[in-house]
Parts: structure tokens; sequence; C-alpha cells
């Protein structure tokens, strides 16, 4: 009996989740549609690479609606076993409320380890789906003329990037070391791999020391430890931050930080990496105890009920981000408290709930 509510209980959440969660996407791309129609035209964007863009985009929808189709489905089929009495049933068989829908717990862990998996692809996709659409161009982008701090300190100035290529013309790397030696590299070009980072060609390397004295050496080759910044960081227009995973957005806020900047948005953004699909998990836990606190009412109070939490989470995710943005809370505070705040609730109705 109780095997037979199990599956039960989990296919009817499953089955909900699925339609839910593909189906809030749709709804996101035609709002994001209708409101950039003009730009498309604009651009003169045929059709299929419209659709072409946003399949690309499809999986970062799908990573943001599953703590919204966790809920939504949560909600519903508890509501459902509760104004049809099938809780009770269960109840007058011996069986608790928590054993009755322990079910989704297991389901909801593995619909976050999905959300966690996915959202490790959705930066590149992101990408991809920005050079289709001509939001960016296609990291083919170049700069002319420009300076660049390195983590290490070293100062690196550049006559020309091409990114696409992952190129550089007419590079300078300047490093005064503690013992006020200064290294004072000049190369002709440059290449980009991902493997090896920065290789130098065609150049000379200056060792001033402190009495003024001075060496110097020609190179074919020339690699250093250090030199590994990606081409797309070195732009003066970079990626937007859903383009980028959690070690990239890390690298560019520090980046930030070292030039002076305020870097605490971009922390709380690579944190939020890790607690939106954190929140599907959550989410089942607070919606379970939540449904069954409403006796009455068809599929209307189902939506109220779902509609009414999300944006209640959507608000405090966007307001918690501000605040960490400006400073008031630390960036893991501020991408986290939504959940942790959910989370206590959602204990405090499980706590409550007659079983």
């Amino acid at each position: 009996m109780i095997r037979i509510l199990d599956r039960l209980v989990a296919r009817t959440f499953a089955v909900r989740f699925v339609v839910f969660v593909t189906s809030v996407p749709v709804i996101f791309v035609l709002s994001d549609l209708t409101e950039r129609r003009d730009e498309f035209i604009d651009r003169q964007l045929s059709g299929g690479e419209i659709a072409l863009g946003y399949l690309f985009q499809i999986p970062h929808f799908i990573v943001w609606a599953s703590p919204i189709a966790a809920l939504i489905a949560t909600v519903f089929t508890v509501h459902s076993m509760t104004i049809h009495r099938e809780i009770q049933a269960a109840k007058a068989g011996g069986i608790s409320f928590h054993r009755l829908v322990l079910p989704v717990l297991p389901a909801g862990i593995v619909m976050t380890a999905g959300a966690f998996l996915l959202s490790t692809v959705v930066p590149a996709l992101n990408r991809k789906a920005a050079e289709i659409l001509g939001d960016r161009d296609v990291y083919g982008g170049y700069r002319n003329e420009f300076v660049h701090q390195l983590e290490t300190g070293e100062t690196l100035s550049i006559q020309q990037l091409v990114v696409n290529t992952g190129s550089l013309g007419g590079v300078t790397l300047e490093d005064r070391r503690e013992d006020g030696t200064l290294h004072h590299v000049w190369a002709r070009e440059g290449t980009y791999t991902a493997a090896d980072g920065w290789t130098l060609r065609s150049g000379k390397l200056r060792i001033v020391n402190p009495d003024q004295s001075e060496t110097s050496y020609t190179f074919e080759r020339y690699r250093r430890r250090g030199l590994d910044v990606p081409p797309e960081q070195l732009l003066d227009d970079p990626p937007e931050d859903q383009e980028l995973g959690y070690r990239e957005l890390g690298e560019r806020a520090e980046a930030l930080q070292r030039s002076g900047g305020n870097p605490d948005k971009l922390f709380v953004r690579r944190a939020q990496k890790l607690s939106i699909p954190a929140a599907t998990l959550i989410i089942v836990l607070f919606g379970a105890p939540l449904a069954t606190t409403v006796k009455k009412g068809g599929a209307s109070v189902g939506v109220g009920l779902s509609l009414s939490s999300t944006i209640l989470y959507l608000m405090m995710l966007r307001l918690f981000e501000a605040i960490g943005a400006s400073g008031g809370l630390p960036p893991f505070w501020a991408a986290w408290s939504p959940n942790f705040l959910f989370l206590a609730v959602g204990i405090v109705l499980l706590w409550r709930v007659r079983t």
C-alpha cells in the first residue's frame, strides 16, 4: 500500500513539474520576444535566427523556472490530495502527512541536481545566443591601445587585441620585483590557448637592476606564470554576467577589485549560481505544508498560492541582490537569504501540520 502511494505521489509531482518547467520558459520567450521585436527587425534577423537564439536560451530559462515549477508542482499535488480528502484517508490508514509527501523529497533532490548540472552549460549557451541575436559580436571583437593589470600585479600594455583569433599585437609587459629589479618584456605578437595561456613571440626581455645596470635577451617564444587571462576578459565590453560561469564571475570580480572598482554585485551573482538551483529543493519543503493549510477551493486556490509565493520569492531575490550589491550584506548572505527564509518558514509549517 505504501509503495503504491509513494509511486502515485512521486509520479504526480514529477509529471506536473515537467509540464510547468517546460511551460514557463515559453512564457519567458514570448515576453522577451514581444519586448525586443523592434530590435530584431532593425538587425534584420530572420525568423530562423531568432528561433535558434531563443533555443540556446532555453536551458537558462529552465534553471530560473525550476524553483517556480517545483513550487507549483508541490502545491498542486498536495492541495489536490487535501481537497479530495486523500490525506485524511491516508491518515485513517495510519500514514502521517510527513510520510505521505516523503516521495516528493527524493524527486526534488533529483530535480535540484538536474538544475545544477544544467546551470554549468548555461553560460556557453547564453554566449552563443547573444552572438546569434546580435547582442554581441561573435567574440571576434577587437580592442586597440589599452592597459590591463594582471592578478600578479604586472602591467600589460597592448596595441591590438583580436578575440576571435586569440591574438595580440605589440605587447609590453612590465613587472617590478620586490628587490627593485624591473623586468620589461616587449613582443611583436602573442597567441592564446586555454591550456597554456598567452605565448609571446618575437620579442626582447630587458632586465634593469637596482644599480641601473641592464641585461637584454631576445626570444622567439616567451611564456610565464599568470599570463593566462582569457581574451574575452580583455575587452572593454566584456560578456554579460549571465554569459559567465561561477569561476569566470569570480575572476572578473577579483580583477575589478584590483582596479579599484566595487565587485560586490559580481560576487552576489556568483553566489546565485548556486543558490538559485538549490532553491528548487527548498521550495519543495516550503510548498508541501503550505498547500495543506487551505482545506477548500479548486485549482484557482493552487494557482493563487503558487503565484503569490513565486512573486514573494522573486521580490526577495532582487531585494537581497540589491542589498548585497551595495555592500549592505556579504555576497553569500545576499544570495542565500531568500532560500534560508523560505526554508525556515517551511520547517515551521511542517512542524505545525497535523500528522
